[in-house]
């Protein structure tokens, strides 16, 4: 990592956890991961799900079709979990480096993710495979359970499935991904070594008074919804502090505006365009810019055992304004990214050197 007054390089980063979707949304989204990105773990959830190793090869091949000339950039696929997943195959196919993890979706607690696990026994064959090939289970970490209040959902999750299942099997590596609150940040961070979460931009910049902001606001509605503003500094604190449980993923996931602004709008804030952007002024409004290049270019690879970038990309401090909306192919229009018609501090200049 290199400095200036009003620069800051940081080796490549990568992405560990990005939904691109698929067909012509696919096709104007992946430009933007890719733009300063050297991987990303790509979500499973699409209709089909992506279940087998085919499906997964096939998909990563759209992805890599999908990019702007020139761009480099590699899609690590995931496999996503079902009642009925043959362990087997499972593990054929991550020994064979087509699945680099597994994503476990509770089944209705998201997006397309009805398909998910109905009760951890089902799949007991599965990660005790996993366990056995240090193969890293990615958690959506909320219970489905509608007694339980929705902004109390990955607690009781952590509470109910995360404490039990890593009791049982010690030595599973799980991410729990896009934590949320203050009771992850203290689960993760009194873990050992073979637990970590990924934090989102948006998770460390609204609370969940952004939803209400004037009136309903569709564009800053996902899942896990933003929570109490303590669980939000809770989050900074620990994005910031160089310790190697959280590192960087930032969940975009991009629904057009007619989705969005529905009956019963789509959860997923589409963060792409200004991740990196937001992620550097957080870590320069906590005075942390030092520790960003380990969040974003170090322990998720690290966590991962895949080798580090060789590449660098350089954030200046030059105050731009993002756009309202992002066009889209027919069609479905339009997009609206993280932080529409707002000043951002911080922007990505052209990358050097893009080998991963």
């Amino acid at each position: 990592m290199t400095t200036a007054p009003d620069t800051l390089t940081i080796r490549r980063p990568d992405d560990w956890h990005a939904h691109l979707r698929d067909g012509a949304m696919l096709g104007r989204v992946a430009g933007y991961t890719a733009r300063c990105f050297a991987r990303a773990i790509v979500m499973p959830n699409l209709i089909p799900p992506v279940t087998t190793a085919q499906a997964a090869l096939d998909y990563r091949a759209r992805i890599l079709a999908a990019l702007p000339d020139g761009a480099s950039f590699e899609p690590l696929m995931t496999c996503y979990l079902t009642d009925d997943c043959d362990a087997d195959a499972l593990a054929r196919a991550h020994g064979d480096g087509i699945f680099v993890a597994a994503k476990l979706y509770p089944a209705h607690a998201t997006t397309n993710s009805e398909f998910g696990v109905s009760d951890l026994a089902r799949i007991r064959p599965a990660l005790e495979r996993m366990q056995r090939m240090s193969m890293p289970l990615l958690i959506h970490g909320e219970v489905t359970d509608p007694a339980v209040d929705i902004f109390d959902r990955e607690a009781v999750f952590i509470e109910r499935v995360l404490a039990p299942l890593l009791a049982d099997m010690p030595g599973l590596k799980v991410v729990l991904e896009h934590v949320t609150t203050e009771d992850a940040v203290e689960f993760v961070a009194a873990a050992g070594s073979n637990v970590a979460a990924t934090i989102t931009p948006h998770h460390l910049m609204i609370n969940r008074n952004a939803l209400f902001d004037g009136g309903m606001r569709p564009h800053m509605f996902c899942l896990p919804v933003a929570k109490r503003e303590r669980h939000r500094l809770a989050l900074r604190a620990a994005a910031t502090s160089g310790d190697q449980s959280f590192f960087l993923g930032t969940d975009t996931a991009p629904h057009a505006i007619a989705a969005k602004q529905a009956g019963c709008g789509c959860a997923g804030i589409f963060n792409a365009p200004t991740a990196l952007e937001c992620y550097a002024q957080v870590f320069d409004e906590e005075d942390a810019l030092g520790r960003l290049e380990g969040f974003a270019s170090e322990f998720g690879a690290r966590f991962y055992d895949l080798p580090l970038n060789q590449g660098s990309i350089t954030l200046a401090k030059r105050a731009w304004s993002v756009p309202e909306t992002i066009a889209l192919p027919p069609p479905d229009e339009e997009i609206v990214p993280f932080g529409a018609g707002e000043t951002l501090d911080w922007r990505v200049e052209p990358a050097e050197g893009d080998s991963a």
